[in-house]
């Protein structure tokens, strides 16, 4: 059986870096995090789709990065738990910037509610984002891919590694999935060229977490519900919370030929949150 990927041991690091006329999908890339990957993956080279329930925010996100990196950039509405709107999603993209041979898998559900007080609907929510999101975007990568090989990179979270604070058990138990379906898939994959790695980030604030963690709270408060609070990034060993770019980055690392050499692999990108 052959395993088609190239050995790029003599390349520069500006070869093995560049992005240059690969095109990436980015779900949940309106804003935060997603967005944040976006501009990374742009300034390397690639064209960008921004994959997201706010269609009017994606495509405004695209315009931004389109015009500062010199790509093509669009916006496509995808709800990541329909596999209909993926596929639909996918066939847009694809037809604006090209098939997609890099693919995030980023959108993400994180409410902190106790298991006692947690509705089975809010937890089917839950895996519906976080899991079934992850395994219907990389069952859609690998149609769009399959023939031309790429990279697949599944947001994961420290808490695919820990219980990180009280009220996260749909969350922690969601991830524990993702990260073992990173390496589940890249065992599949690789006879297809596809590498399959996770990026575990710690929390890091951006605009619809602070909105997610806002409004959970007002919840929880007018049903007389009390939830635990979360000592955001309280094992940090570089000083500082974490912000969207420095996972971005690693996620730029993982898209790129630099890490030609793994796959199945998750990395954590947590200031050593979990040592």
């Amino acid at each position: 059986m052959s395993f088609p990927f190239s050995d790029v041991s003599a390349e520069p690091i500006a070869n093995l870096i560049a992005l240059n006329g690969r095109a990436a999908l980015v779900t949940g890339g309106a804003q935060g995090l997603g967005r944040a990957i976006a501009e990374r993956l742009a300034e390397a080279g690639a064209n960008i789709a921004l994959a997201d329930l706010n269609v009017e925010l994606a495509s405004e996100s695209a315009l931004a990065i389109g015009a500062r990196y010199g790509v093509k950039a669009v916006g496509v509405r995808m709800d990541v738990t329909d596999e209909k709107s993926v596929s639909e999603a996918a066939a847009e993209a694809a037809a604006a910037i090209g098939a997609p041979t890099i693919w995030v898998n980023n959108a993400g559900l994180f409410p902190s509610i106790p298991v006692a007080h947690m509705s089975v609907e809010a937890w089917d929510q839950v895996y519906a984002v976080n899991t079934r999101g992850t395994f219907l975007g990389a069952r859609e990568a690998v149609n769009q891919m399959t023939g031309n090989g790429g990279v697949i990179v599944n947001i994961v979270s420290t808490a695919g590694f820990q219980a990180p604070a009280a009220g996260l058990s749909a969350y922690v138990g969601s991830k524990h999935a993702v990260r073992g379906m990173t390496k589940a898939m890249a065992l599949e994959f690789a006879p297809l060229g596809i590498r399959v790695l996770g990026v575990a980030p710690s929390y890091v604030p951006t605009e619809g977490n602070i909105a997610m963690a806002t409004a959970m709270m007002a919840e929880a408060v007018a049903a007389g519900i009390e939830i635990p609070p979360m000592d955001v990034m309280s094992q940090s060993l570089i000083g500082r919370t974490g912000t969207p770019d420095d996972i971005a980055r690693v996620v730029l690392f993982a898209a790129s030929d630099l890490s030609m050499i793994m796959t199945g692999s998750v990395l954590l990108a947590d200031a050593g949150e979990t040592i």
